[in-house]
């Protein structure tokens, strides 16, 4: 990376646009959920008020943040923690030997070190 220069100013736009974008789309499908759907987690049954709605989270069900259908349809309401839960389990599934494109997601280690264990043995 020698010669090349970052440009910090430029990179803090980007970020702060990026942010600024996600901050708004999660407030209008967020603020869309609320209205639609009662303040009850969707796996718990959890009920929440004005006091803790900030611990209610909004999950899409095909976990795509960009697919926002007006009738709310790819959503839940999940508390923080079914929502991490949710996640949690995808990842695990996604590690899988038999969860579809665990190949690509697993790596496997390539380094035994007891491979040459029964000729150190021998030289005692």
């Amino acid at each position: 990376m020698a010669g090349k220069t970052i440009d910090h100013a430029r990179l803090d736009r980007v970020v702060a646009e990026a942010r600024r974008n996600a901050e708004k789309r999660g407030l209008s499908y967020r603020e869309r959920a609320l209205k639609l759907y009662p303040w009850v987690c969707g796996r718990c049954a959890r009920e929440f008020t004005h006091v803790n709605l900030q611990q209610l989270t909004v999950h899409h069900r095909d976990h795509n943040h960009d697919n926002n259908p007006p009738d709310g349809s790819n959503w839940e309401l999940l508390c923080i923690y079914c929502h991490e839960n949710e996640h949690a389990r995808q990842l695990d599934a996604a590690g899988r030997e038999d969860a579809p494109g665990s190949k690509e997601l697993k790596s496997s280690a390539t380094f035994n070190p007891f491979a040459d264990l029964k000729s150190l043995l021998k030289k005692t």
